[in-house]
């Protein structure tokens, strides 16, 4: 059974910095796109970043700001995040998928972490 479990999420002033992790267990995903999606208080979940193979991909709120990586031997995949913005705030949830996807579209992720909470305080 394929399992994502986040961490690293929390509290943080604003212009602050947090790294958030995801581990995949049960199978290997070297080959998979790994990522991550938030959604905030009564807004739609939304794309934040993806890495298929060594290619990054992010959000235009995000770029800049946010570094999508992944180690593939720890089948782990890391999101930092510097000059965090109190629009930031969200459940952040680390997604994988097939390599043939729409990156932005979460309706091609097969696999969800139960997602991970970041606050930003102004």
């Amino acid at each position: 059974q394929v399992q994502l479990v986040e961490s690293g999420g929390g509290l943080v002033q604003a212009g602050g910095s947090l790294r958030l992790s995801c581990t995949a267990s049960g199978r290997t995903f070297g080959s998979y796109v790994m990522g991550w999606f938030r959604q905030a208080p009564g807004k739609e979940r939304e794309f934040v970043t993806a890495i298929k193979w060594s290619l990054t991909y992010y959000a235009d709120s995000v770029k800049g700001r946010f570094t999508i990586s992944r180690d593939n031997a720890k089948n782990t995949v890391y999101l930092q995040m510097t000059s965090l913005k109190p629009e930031d705030t969200a459940v952040y949830f680390c997604v994988v998928g097939p390599s043939t996807l729409r990156l932005d579209s979460a309706a091609g992720y097969e696999y969800w972490g139960q997602g991970t909470q970041v606050t930003v305080s102004s």
